[in-house]
C-alpha cells in the first residue's frame, strides 16, 4: 500500500512537473534527478579513462589507501558514507562512482554492449585508474572494500591483479559464479515483486516515459520504483541514501551477465591475502549456508555475521557500523 501511494504521489509530481511552470522541463538536467559532474562543475570529479567521475577522499595523502566500491551495477556511494570515518584511524579513504553511474558522466547504452565481456575491462581499468589518481608514491598500500556488486567486483579485481591488493574486504557479494549470483537473484527478488515493479513502472509509463538513452528519465523511473525488501532485511528505504541510480548500465551490465555469464571468481586463488567477508543477520537470502558457499573461493577468509541489520545496513546502519563493522574492519586492516 506505501509502495502504491509513493507512486501515486511521484505521478502528480511528474504531472505537476509539466503544469505550474512552462520553464521545467523532464529532459532538461537538474529537474527530475541530480545532475552528474559533466553537467555541474561545483561537484568533486575525476577523469579516468575519458569519463568524469563524481569522486572524493578523505584522510591525509600518503596514508594506506581504501577505495570503497559500491554496488549496483548502477548505484552510487552516497549510503557508504560512514566508511569515511575510516579516515580518523589514519586511513586515506576513495569514493568514486562507477561510470554511469550515480553522479558520474552518463553513456550511452551501445557504449557497454558493443564491448561484449570487454565492457567488465573497462570497469576494472576504472578501478586501476582511480587508484592512480590517488596513489602518491609507489609503496602505498591499496585495500579494497567492496558492498554487494562492488564486492564482486573487488573479487575479481583482487583475482585479475593479485599483486596490486594488499587487502579486500566485502559485504554479501550476491555471488560470484554467475549462476550462484542468478539464484541470488531469484532468492531476493521473488516474481511478485517483479511483478509489482513491472506494473509501478507500465504506470509512471502513463506520465513520464523515456527512450533508451534518455538518462534523466530513465534514472528517475529507476528510483521511483526501487524499494527495499523484507527478505534483504532492509525494510526502509532511507530518503537521501542515494543520489541516483544509473539505469542504462545496470541494464546493460545485467544483459551482458546473461549472455557471457562472467565468472568473478577468477583468478581470486592467486591472492593469498587474508579476506575479510561480512554477511548480514536480516537478509533472509543470505543465510550462514550461502556466505559458506559464497566465500568458499578464497584461499584465507574471516566470515562476520552483522547482527540486527540487512544487506544494505552492513555499512549504512549507524548502529550495525559503529558496534560490529567498523571494529572488524579496524582489526583486520591494522593486521595486514
Amino acid at each position: 500500500m506505501k509502495s502504491k501511494s509513493k507512486i501515486l504521489m511521484l505521478a502528480f509530481t511528474a504531472i505537476m512537473l509539466f503544469s505550474c511552470t512552462k520553464e521545467r522541463f523532464i529532459n532538461e538536467s537538474g529537474n527530475l534527478v541530480p545532475k552528474t559532474v559533466d553537467q555541474d562543475p561545483g561537484l568533486p570529479s575525476i577523469t579516468v579513462n575519458g569519463a568524469m567521475l563524481h569522486s572524493e577522499a578523505y584522510g591525509h595523502p600518503d596514508s594506506t589507501m581504501i577505495v570503497c566500491i559500491h554496488g549496483g551495477p548502477g548505484g552510487d556511494y552516497r549510503y557508504m558514507l560512514n566508511l569515511k570515518e575510516l579516515a580518523d584511524y589514519g586511513y586515506r579513504v576513495v569514493f568514486y562512482d562507477q561510470i554511469g553511474s550515480g553522479l558520474s558522466q552518463r553513456f550511452p547504452k551501445s557504449l557497454y554492449s558493443s564491448l561484449g565481456m570487454g565492457a567488465l575491462d573497462l570497469i576494472y581499468d576504472e578501478l586501476s585508474g582511480v587508484i592512480a589518481h590517488y596513489r602518491t608514491h609507489p609503496n602505498q598500500k591499496v585495500f579494497l572494500l567492496g558492498h554487494s556488486w562492488g564486492a564482486m567486483l573487488a573479487t575479481a579485481y583482487a583475482g585479475k591483479y593479485p599483486d596490486a591488493v594488499q587487502g579486500l574486504a566485502i559485504a554479501e557479494p550476491g555471488g560470484l559464479k554467475w549462476d550462484d549470483v542468478v539464484e541470488f537473484v531469484k532468492k531476493t527478488r521473488s516474481f511478485g515483486i517483479w511483478g509489482e515493479l513491472s506494473n509501478n513502472v507500465t504506470f509512471l509509463d502513463q506520465f513520464i516515459t523515456g527512450k533508451e538513452n534518455e538518462h534523466e528519465i530513465l534514472d528517475y523511473k529507476s528510483l521511483m520504483v526501487a524499494s527495499n525488501n523484507d527478505i534483504t532485511g532492509d525494510n526502509d528505504t532511507e530518503p537521501g541514501s542515494i543520489w541516483r541510480p544509473g539505469a542504462v548500465i545496470n541494464l546493460a551490465f545485467f544483459e551482458l551477465g546473461q549472455q557471457y555469464k562472467p565468472d568473478f571468481a577468477e583468478g581470486i586463488s592467486n591472492f593469498k591475502v587474508p579476506v575479510l567477508f561480512f554477511y548480514s543477520g536480516n537478509d533472509k537470502g543470505y543465510p550462514d549456508e550461502w556466505a559458506n558457499k559464497i566465500s568458499a573461493v578464497y584461499n584465507q577468509v574471516e566470515l562476520w555475521k552483522v547482527p540486527g541489520t540487512g544487506h544494505n545496513g552492513i555499512v549504512r546502519d549507524k548502529k550495525a557500523w559503529e558496534e560490529t563493522t567498523l571494529p572488524r574492519m579496524l582489526s583486520y586492516f591494522n593486521s595486514l
